[in-house]
């Protein structure tokens, strides 16, 4: 029983009991910044690992499943309809699951399952239904790590969430900047496997880092117990931590937490037990009073009201601003993506260029989003809707420019490159505040009416939403710039893409939100709730 013990100790973060000792290097592992490099590892790998396998498909497809030369387009198109709606339909499970268990290293846990699954059917298989088969579970894993990652990121990066999406922003660009110029070289140098093994590689990192992790509220299982231990004088300076923001703070965006040494901002924790004796003690109190006063103790707390996760659903995607955010997603996904399908092909057929000629291109629209943690900054300060209206905004008229670069000359190239670049600009404007907005979105819900989401939060749901308005996009996006461009031509389908620009920026400007609940707001709402804290 120890070992197994130690082990569910080891995965969940579950202390095994009371006399559990402390995890090594806690303060380290349970660091902000550890915490965001890990989660953001995780995406890099994701984008990473689609990137880096999409070249090499066909090859798959030829070489070792044995498909005729003229069905391997049809197959390579289903596969990559696979990936897209595995990552649609898990999603908002992952979501939901990351909301309800008690720690999101579980399921950050069971997607390295599914993405070591994925990487060696990918790898190794030599049948058409093993290649199905690890497209999905590639799917289901970059699902996992969507949902699951960005909650986890909210509940660290607490009030600063804009920037904390600038992260992930970043770990975007940087996945799909180098992925295809690595992939396309090693394939040429040493061959197909070479190209699995530095997946396998990249792998082996996130599954160290995620394994190394330990969430910030499984970390005061060990810190509250110290702090209870604590001399008054030293119960003191900790009060004054936090009122400093430090790790001891009830943080209003960390669901699924047990309330720390201090309950009430400000509060000493003297003060609040005495409040919760009071409220047991009080001839009025009733039945559930005293049980919610109990359940402040205890690691998990299952409050009478708790509402149920399909209430849940239904309150966020009867919000104008939620159903606002995620039309925006799934907008500027499907532009980018939209690029990713066609771009290559336009420069070859315009310019002559080859494929790294046509990826360096790409450069001129990921470079930009190195910006995106200043934009999620901007976010934070001033909300989302008015840095995403200037996305949308700048986008149109870019959009609609790109059909003038219609000849193989050296100002038609500059052109385009200049065009890109400020296009990868605005999409950053226009993503990374509408990422942040979900959490907005959640927050001020839950401050107007404290409890409404339960004990832990919709956070991995409101992100499951996100993940799949993103994979919708993807979907869409690749289709229509594929089809316009056959039928009908670059031009058209460059400004058929301001047309859906413009409705973003429409529905960004009616019904996006304004200036972000803060964590004081949020925390001040739950204090005139129920007595029991997230």
């Amino acid at each position: 029983m120890g070992f197994f013990g130690d082990a569910r100790q080891f995965l969940s973060g579950t202390r095994k009991d009371s006399k559990s000792k402390p995890p090594c290097l806690l303060s380290i592992r349970s660091s902000t910044t550890l915490i965001v490099l890990a989660v953001n590892l995780a995406i890099f790998t994701d984008i990473f690992y689609y990137a880096l396998v999409i070249p090499v498909i066909p090859f798959s497809l030829t070489v070792q499943v044995g498909i005729p030369e003229d069905q391997v387009q049809h197959w390579t198109s289903i596969l990559l309809a696979c990936y897209s709606v595995a990552l649609f339909v898990g999603s908002p499970f992952a979501g939901i699951y990351a909301d309800l268990t008690s720690s999101r290293r579980w399921p950050l846990l069971i997607g390295l399952v599914a993405l070591a699954g994925s990487t060696l059917l990918l790898c190794f298989g030599n049948s058409i239904g093993l290649l199905v088969l690890g497209r999905i579970l590639q799917g289901l894993s970059a699902a996992i790590v969507w949902s699951v990652g960005c909650a986890l990121l909210v509940d660290t990066m607490e009030s600063a969430v804009g920037v904390a999406m600038g992260y992930v922003g970043i770990s975007m660009s940087v996945g799909l900047l180098i992925a295809p110029v690595v992939g396309g070289s090693v394939y040429s140098a040493a061959g197909y496997y070479a190209v699995y093994y530095i997946a396998f590689g990249v792998v082996a990192v996130d599954i160290l880092l995620r394994l190394f992790m330990i969430e910030k509220k499984v970390a005061r299982q060990w810190i509250d117990e110290a702090e209870s231990s604590s001399t008054p004088g030293e119960r003191a300076s900790q009060t004054n931590d936090v009122e400093a923001g430090n790790l001891n703070v009830v943080s209003g965006r960390e669901g699924g937490e047990k309330p720390v040494e201090v309950s009430e901002i400000g509060a000493p924790t003297s003060e609040v037990r005495e409040k919760e004796n009071n409220r047991i003690q009080s001839p009025d109190a009733g039945e559930g009073q005293v049980e919610r006063a109990n359940t402040t103790a205890r690691d998990s707390v299952t409050p009478s009201n708790r509402t149920g996760m399909v209430r849940s659903i239904k309150i966020l995607l009867r919000s104008p601003r939620m159903l606002a955010a995620l039309w925006g997603l799934f907008t500027e996904a499907g532009i980018m993506m939209g690029f990713d399908a066609t771009l290559a092909l336009f420069v070859q057929r315009t310019f002559e260029w080859n494929s790294t000629a046509a990826g360096l291109l790409f450069l001129a629209i990921f470079l930009p989003g190195f910006i995106s943690p200043l934009v999620g900054w901007i976010a934070d300060r001033f909300g989302a809707k008015w840095p995403s209206f200037f996305g949308f905004c700048f986008c149109i008229p870019l959009l609609v420019c790109l059909r003038f670069v219609t000849e193989s000359t050296i100002q038609h190239k500059v052109l385009l490159a200049f065009i890109l670049a400020m296009l990868g600009t605005a999409l950053a404007f226009a993503n990374v505040p509408l990422m942040a907005e979900l959490t907005y979105v959640i927050d001020a819900k839950a401050a107007e009416q404290p409890g409404i989401f339960g004990d832990k939060g919709v956070y991995g749901l409101g992100y499951g939403l996100y993940t799949m308005a993103f994979a919708l996009g993807g979907t869409v996006g690749p289709l229509w710039g594929g089809y316009v461009v056959e039928s009908a031509g670059w031009g058209t389908m460059t400004w058929s893409f301001a047309i859906w620009a413009a409705s973003g920026l429409v529905v960004t400007y009616f019904w996006l939100g304004g200036q972000p609940t803060t964590t004081e707001d949020t925390a001040a709402g739950r204090q005139e709730g129920p007595a029991v804290n997230r």
